[in-house]
């Protein structure tokens, strides 16, 4: 398993290489900026595991642009605001959500053997690129028998396609089939009503519509807050 995990690592390597050229053209002239740009990124990615880590707009897929403009949102809401603080908990909300999806995923590759290498195979740049898939039908399939036939993620909606990437992985290490024959085990397919009383099912449509309004009448919000303070400060006066 090492072996095969470090010529994965190996060919990545390579891959990236063959792009340097490319990669020089896309460098600004101060170096740092470039690298605390690119910290950035991969910093995004793990605090949002976005289901398309390649589509930079964060729009492909509902649950992306979902939770991209609940963040936009709060960056134009004053902090420390009813409105502020009801964005942060939905986005934390889906962020909690992604990240038990990951957790599932990585419990199962710790019980394959890689304890060490699991973060690894799990983390998944904004580089990453279909043409570079060495298995993409056979890792499309995987994915979406992971999808019908276990638990691994929350909700009945398109599996996240980071994932996709992750299995290609597996594919090359050999280890895929088993890496679906024990997410079967671990997670196995629940009904409906188990479904409903997980309550991990994000209404997707309805925190847009809330955004909506909430830009539609952010300032209001706030002078609520602030006439509520003021009427506090009276009232304690009195």
């Amino acid at each position: 398993m090492g072996s095969s995990f470090r010529k994965f690592c190996c060919c990545c390597c390579c891959n990236d290489d063959d792009d340097d050229e490319e990669k020089q053209t896309l460098i600004p002239q101060d170096p740092l900026e470039y690298i605390d740009r690119e910290a950035q990124k991969r910093r995004d990615q793990e605090t949002n595991l976005w289901s398309e880590p390649g589509d930079p707009s964060h729009s492909e897929r509902e649950d992306d642009r979902t939770l991209y403009t609940l963040i936009q949102a709060r960056h134009k809401t004053r902090m420390g605001s009813s409105g502020y603080r009801r964005l942060s908990v939905d986005i934390e909300a889906m962020r909690d959500t992604r990240r038990e999806v990951r957790d599932k995923w990585k419990t199962v590759l710790e019980n394959l053997g890689f304890m060490a290498e699991a973060d690894s195979l799990l983390t998944v740049s904004a580089s990453a690129s279909y043409d570079r898939m060495r298995n993409a039908p056979a890792a499309r399939s995987l994915l979406q028998s992971l999808h019908s036939e276990t638990s691994i993620f929350n909700t009945k909606d398109p599996p996240p396609e980071r994932y996709l990437f992750i299995l290609d992985r597996l594919i090359y290490l050999d280890v895929a089939e088993d890496f679906v024959a024990k997410a079967r085990r671990f997670y196995p397919p629940r009904d409906d009503e188990e479904e409903e009383c997980t309550g991990l099912g994000i209404n997707l449509p309805l925190l847009l519509a809330r955004v909506e309004a909430m830009n539609g009448r952010g300032d209001e919000d706030e002078d609520e807050d602030e006439s509520g303070k003021e009427d506090g400060n009276l009232s304690d006066r009195a």
